[in-house]
């Protein structure tokens, strides 16, 4: 089965100002090297759709979704913190990433494809259930991994983040419930500062110091990773895929490259094969520096399709 690609036009139309690193520019980048790679033909495209607030209610509250409904300007922005903004096509833009990874659990669950990835913005890891911030409205993954469970009767779900920053708002989602095993790295300290004390035992968090590398990192989740997943045995994996722990990009401070996220990649597609049918979704959190982020993107999509 081949791997799938989901996206929208609308997850362009979000942006927060002309200077804001967390722009439009993101998925045109990776849609331009998608075609310098030639991997399209491998991959099946699906247009994500609007979530309903209903979707959203899995992980968050009515009113959090309530106020981030409220607050839509309908020209220039609203701020919700200092590097958080909405114009007025945030709030489709941020359903349609939402939709993106409901449809990837369907088209998977459904044999349609194996495992996807998401190439959406507005990114979600940071979205708390009460509360958005660090670029984001609405927890993408965790209302997909949710919607696993809910609709599919998904025992167990393991949710891998390697984005630069601690995924606060996953691990707010889902932290002491035995249904969740989320294994994360991330600089520390660094934005949000969190997932270092009073870890939950289903928290496999390993914060490492500005300027690690690739090598140390493989070292790390050849030792904590894999022997949590492999006792766990997830039913389904879900993928925080942020890219700028990448050495190129400025908003952090790690020492990744494309080679250490196609390393990554394989280890879960092992994983996956071995006790998850095959069955991955992915979604795009970080990665700033824009050729950065389109190689890495290349590179992840590469393991997952097996080209």
């Amino acid at each position: 089965m081949p791997t799938g690609f989901i996206s929208h036009p609308d997850c362009i139309k979000h942006e927060m100002g002309s200077y804001h690193p967390e722009c439009p520019e993101r998925l045109s980048a990776i849609e331009d090297q998608l075609l310098l790679s030639r991997i399209n033909d491998y991959l099946v495209k699906l247009s994500a759709p609007l979530a309903t607030e209903e979707e959203l209610n899995l992980v968050h509250s009515k009113e959090h979704i309530q106020f981030v409904k409220s607050i839509r300007p309908e020209n220039g922005y609203a701020e919700i913190d200092g590097d958080t903004f909405m114009n007025s096509y945030t709030w489709n833009a941020a359903l349609r990433a939402v939709g993106a990874g409901l449809v990837a659990v369907d088209a998977v669950m459904n044999k349609e494809v194996v495992n996807a990835f998401c190439s959406i913005r507005p990114p979600g890891h940071h979205a708390e259930p009460n509360k958005a911030m660090g670029f984001c409205f609405f927890n993408n993954l965790a209302i997909a991994a949710k919607y696993a469970v809910e609709k599919f009767g998904i025992q167990r779900v393991a949710i891998i983040d390697f984005d630069v920053h601690h995924g606060n708002g996953t691990e707010s989602a889902f932290k002491n419930d035995e249904h969740f095993l989320m294994c994360s790295f991330f600089q520390n300290p660094l934005f949000p500062f969190s997932g270092v004390i009073n870890q939950a035992d289903n928290m496999v968090n390993i914060p490492v110091p500005a300027f690690t590398d690739g090598l140390e990192i493989r070292q790390l989740v050849e030792d904590i990773w894999l022997p949590r997943l492999k006792t766990f045995q997830p039913e389904f994996i879900f993928i925080s895929a942020g890219f700028d722990a990448h050495r190129e990009d400025s908003l952090g401070q790690m020492g990744l490259v494309e080679s250490d996220y196609a390393w990554l990649t394989k280890q879960i597609v092992q994983i996956a094969k071995q006790y998850a049918q095959g069955r991955i979704v992915s979604c795009l959190e970080g990665g700033y520096n824009l050729s950065a982020l389109s190689r890495s993107v290349v590179a992840h999509l590469k393991e997952l399709a097996e080209i």
